[in-house]
């Protein structure tokens, strides 16, 4: 059964997908599609995820559901990065960087708590 008390994993991720839509939309503007598309998915399926996984029916499902989530938070940073290093394409700022690597590093925690 879901909790719906405050959930700092489901705030986060929440907030993050809130930044990659306003970012992405550049790219749609600049009909570079397939990036702005990309970086959408990968970017809000780190949330949709996590709240997946509030509702798992089992330890191993939310466990997997979290992986998940870290993996599209890994395909992400690689998406950001690219932006980030090319002279063509608009650079996400630090913050983003700052609040994905803080995900990056809750997700682990939950992971490797969750299966202890």
């Amino acid at each position: 059964m879901r909790n719906d008390k405050e959930n700092l994993i489901v705030n986060k991720t929440f907030d993050f997908a809130l930044q990659i839509i306003e970012f992405s939309e550049m790219f749609f503007e600049q009909k570079r599609f397939s990036l702005a598309n990309q970086i959408f998915k990968s970017g809000t399926s780190i949330g949709a995820n996590v709240r997946e996984s509030q509702n798992a029916e089992s330890k191993a499902d939310f466990i997997h559901k979290m992986k998940i989530s870290a993996k599209e938070a890994d395909e992400v940073e690689y998406w950001l990065l690219l932006c980030k290093h090319s002279k063509y394409l608009t650079s996400p700022n630090e913050e983003m960087f700052d609040d994905l690597k803080a995900i990056q590093l809750i997700l682990s925690k939950i992971i490797s708590t969750s299966k202890s």
